[in-house]
């Protein structure tokens, strides 16, 4: 019999039971995929992790489950996960090894509590979404942006709704939404460094998200990019307040003119359960 400890984590919250939950497998070496996967469809939240050693050079390596699938790289599973190992190491810094690369978060304290995480991700390339029409016309919208698709090893879709209220009333039909594409379709409002969003991915096995932090840092290069805010602005992302679950992430890109150099996407967690399993 094996066992198997994992840490629940709500993540993009400093308030328990808030925030996209999230499980971290603390030590997945003796777990093959096939057992990986059914432990993530076991958790049902929107990724589990699974702890490695590390093979190039950062402090651990992770794989990241949702339900159905495993991803190269999600935000809230390398925040949450930096909080969990963070503390015990006592880290200011720490690097995870993901399939998309190493990840760098840097961790503020106050007192010996990590208090917040700034993940730096990759700079995603983007192109015009082949479906845009389609999409528009399923969610019975109109994008006051180009509706464009960022690569980002999951993928992600931007609409810009005209205001807030009508990002909270959207009421999609998750089963066409899942035949149109197997993307995130993130719809989003609001103005200056104040922004609410709503991800849907009912491909990857999650109807809505709580919080999204693989796709703050492409809405915030999509707000650069198309003039909505500029380099360096610190930009607050408010969503999962449609399934219950308030989520706070933040973002901010780097660069000058069409170049963009960094972009990092922040947030806070709390640890709210840990749990074993024995198979």
């Amino acid at each position: 019999m094996t066992s198997l400890r994992y840490v629940v984590a709500d993540v993009f919250t400093d308030t328990a039971l808030a925030g996209n939950q999230l499980a971290v497998f603390t030590d997945g070496r003796e777990v093959d995929d096939e057992t990986m996967q059914a432990l993530a469809k076991e958790m049902n939240y929107s990724e589990s992790v699974f702890v490695l050693p590390p093979e190039n050079g950062g402090h651990a390596r992770i794989r990241i489950f949702t339900p159905v699938s495993e991803l190269p790289f999600a935000g809230h599973p390398i925040l949450g996960t930096a909080f969990v190992l963070g503390a015990p190491l006592q880290l200011g810094q720490i690097a995870l090894e993901t399939k998309t690369g190493v990840i760098p978060v840097t961790l503020e304290r106050e007192g010996a509590r990590i208090s917040f995480g700034w993940m730096q991700q990759p700079v995603p390339e983007y192109e015009p979404f082949a479906l845009a029409e389609e999409l528009q016309e399923l969610l019975g919208v109109r994008s006051q942006l180009p509706v464009e698709q960022y690569h980002l090893g999951p993928e992600h879709v931007y609409v810009e709704l005209g205001s807030e209220a009508e990002v909270a009333a959207l009421q999609p039909d998750f089963g066409a939404l899942q035949e149109l594409t197997p993307f995130g379709v993130n719809c989003f409002a609001g103005s200056s460094k104040r922004w609410k969003t709503r991800m849907f991915a009912p491909g990857s096995g999650v109807a809505e998200d709580p919080a999204t932090g693989s796709a703050a840092g492409p809405l915030a290069m999509h707000l650069v990019r198309h003039g909505r805010i500029s380099f360096g602005d610190e930009i607050e992302i408010s969503q999962g307040a449609e399934v219950g679950r308030p989520s706070t992430l933040y973002a901010r890109v780097h660069g000058s003119g069409d170049r963009i150099d960094g972009i990092e996407v922040g947030g806070s967690a709390v640890v709210v359960a840990r749990g074993e399993f024995k198979l």
